[in-house]
């Protein structure tokens, strides 16, 4: 653990700011002194050290470092959110669309695993978490794999029956434990390989297969129906030559 911060020399204290410019710097600082020494060894004096303020101008927004930390990661879901919105928007096919929800999970497990694991460690543990902004921008979070499988039923891409909580469960479940050792600082893994490999677990379990038989049966009545018409334009071709 370093020593407790330097006192703020009055050189390194901005001139006042907007107050919007002001809490931006407050939540920009906060977020990277939490990245870099955890929820624990962090103090509000730091945070305000590291935005160039006064300790003080941190309470005129929040009341303590634990609410401050809420909107740290409230901001954050709301960012890759607002990604996910972006670019979801321009996948197309069920296999792609799972694909790139998964896949972009585990991007922001891979470039963000101290807020993971801050998250994990002080927030979903809290009697009050259910209760919470960030639990419900939670459930928005996960809602988009349950909007695609459901897309998936209703094609009958997928079965009909599928518990959509339960697959849910699966891939969220699997990413956390896969991805916790990595969070936990000990290993690496690779989003990209890890997203086809969970895609492909889930899609090839789930998948309707009655329905793809069905298709592919249309599909070679459909071959022997050309091949027949292909038989009688040679003949006719023939007979006339």
């Amino acid at each position: 653990m370093s020593a407790n911060p330097s006192p703020i020399r009055p050189s390194q204290i901005r001139t006042r700011q907007p107050r919007e410019k002001r809490l931006a710097d407050i939540l920009a600082a906060a977020r990277a002194v939490f990245r870099e020494r955890g929820y624990d060894d962090t103090s509000i004096t730091e945070i305000a050290q590291r935005a160039g303020l006064v300790e003080g101008s941190i309470y005129r927004f929040f009341d303590s470092k634990r609410e401050l930390l809420l909107r740290v990661v409230e901001l954050w879901y709301e960012e890759v959110l607002a990604d996910y919105d972006r670019q979801l928007a321009g996948v197309r096919g069920l296999w792609n669309r799972l694909r790139f929800m998964i896949w972009h999970h585990l991007k922001s497990i891979h470039e963000n695993p101290e807020l993971v694991s801050i998250f994990f460690r002080q927030i979903r543990v809290s009697p009050d978490y259910l209760n919470s902004p960030v639990h419900e921008l939670n459930r928005r979070y996960t809602r988009h794999v349950l909007e695609i499988v459901e897309s998936g039923i209703a094609s009958g891409e997928l079965w009909r029956e599928l518990p959509l909580v339960i697959v849910r469960d699966l891939i969220y479940g699997c990413i956390e434990h896969h991805t916790w050792r990595y969070v936990s600082g000990v290993g690496n893994f690779d989003p990209e390989a890890t997203a086809d490999m969970i895609t492909d677990v889930v899609y090839r379990s789930f998948a309707n297969h009655s329905a793809e038989s069905a298709g592919l049966a249309r599909l070679e009545a459909t071959m022997m129906r050309l091949e027949k018409s292909v038989d009688r334009l040679n003949g006719r071709l023939d007979g006339g030559a």
